[in-house]
């Protein structure tokens, strides 16, 4: 269906979008200025720049780090899967307890949210060191080349002293080097801070492209598409993929521990889609605001339905929803439902108990 937005990009599981138009990219998820940026969940060592409060990083892992009890779970229930000699009983109980795990992050998908990044702070940071002159690492090789002093042995066999001090001074242009990356990922970071302050809407795009939130929505078969027209709005096209997210049966154990699988009666199944379509646009808007400094985000989730009268799928808008930062940012994620928590925003959205959901016009005057 696509957004009619004069910028937009589209990111679908396995593709990657390269916006060099923009400038350089910065890398956010592997060496760079990272400070309070997280959102990829990666786990990072860090190394501090005296004087700024800023630390450089490295990237140790890719996997994003969740707060809900269900996506612990989920991980625990993967590294059980992989134990070899289960018998069938044990078997069994996993694939309910993955099931059940399954049911329970869907229907709560909202409550996981990227970090906040505070554009303005990050902006404010001095440069960690006059590039003009020596950096820090650089200072600290040339202090360790000055202070060199042959061991006995080395004095005895000079071979020894002179491949010593060769270590000492490539280590020093290692060093200067090192430094020379290091600024220039601060000041790409620095320039890119600024043109989100100043609502460039390529800036905006790129972030979403470098940061890649609602990554882990993409391993349940879901596409986006971010577009944005003025530095305050922004809409999200959002594919929902139902039929292959949302179960149509349930699992559970008999007495003798065998599998019993049992279809949705049509009024769960569809209760169950719509509290993930719900709690999926509720995401959405909660990554989006943590990590642009927007007013509005407008989310417009699309399925494909069969048209009765053709027999064929069509794509459809299910659920058009404007939500308001403010408002968004009182709710308790934690105990809100998804379903009935969009009264709190102004949304376009038919649901038939029996029928699911059905055609809506998208809402564009936000």
């Amino acid at each position: 269906m696509g957004l009619r937005m004069r910028k937009s990009i589209k990111i679908a599981k396995g593709v990657r979008l390269n916006l060099g138009k923009t400038g350089a990219s910065l890398s956010f998820g592997t060496r760079g200025l990272r400070h309070t940026i997280h959102s990829s969940g990666r786990r990072t060592s860090s190394i501090g720049i005296p004087g700024t409060g800023l630390s450089y990083v490295t990237t140790t892992s890719g996997k994003r780090k969740y707060n809900s009890q269900a996506y612990s779970k989920r991980q625990q229930i993967q590294q059980q899967k992989q134990q070899k000699n289960m018998n069938e009983i044990d078997q069994n109980k996993l694939a309910v307890e993955e099931y059940n795990n399954l049911i329970e992050i869907i229907k709560g998908i909202h409550r996981e949210c990227d970090e906040y990044v505070d554009w303005n702070y990050i902006y404010s940071l001095k440069e960690p060191f006059n590039p003009q002159g020596i950096g820090p690492k650089e200072s600290k090789a040339i202090k360790e080349l000055e202070d060199y002093r042959p061991s006995l042995s080395e004095k005895i066999i000079k071979s020894k002293a002179e491949k010593r001090k060769s270590e000492l001074k490539e280590k020093v242009e290692l060093a200067r080097e090192e430094d020379k990356r290091d600024y220039e990922e601060w000041k790409r970071l620095h320039e890119l801070s600024g043109r989100i302050l100043k609502g460039d809407v390529d800036a905006y795009l790129q972030v979403i492209e470098e940061m890649n939130p609602l990554d882990d929505l993409l391993d349940f078969g879901s596409d986006f598409e971010f577009g944005i027209d003025n530095p305050s709005a922004m809409e999200v096209e959002f594919t929902v993929k139902s039929s292959t997210v949302v179960p149509t049966y349930s699992l559970s154990l008999t007495k003798t521990g065998k599998l019993s699988r049992k279809e949705l009666t049509k009024t769960a199944y569809y209760d169950l889609v719509q509290d993930y379509v719900c709690s999926c646009s509720i995401r959405i808007a909660r990554d989006i605001f943590a990590l642009l400094p927007l007013d509005t985000v407008v989310v417009h989730a699309v399925d494909n339905v069969v048209n009765t009268q053709t027999g064929h799928e069509e794509e459809i808008t299910i659920l058009s929803v404007v939500f308001k930062r403010d408002v968004l940012e009182g709710l308790n994620f934690e105990l809100i439902d998804p379903s009935d928590a969009l009264s709190n925003f102004r949304y376009n959205m038919r649901f038939l108990k029996t029928g699911g959901f059905k055609p809506v016009e998208r809402i564009t005057d936000y």
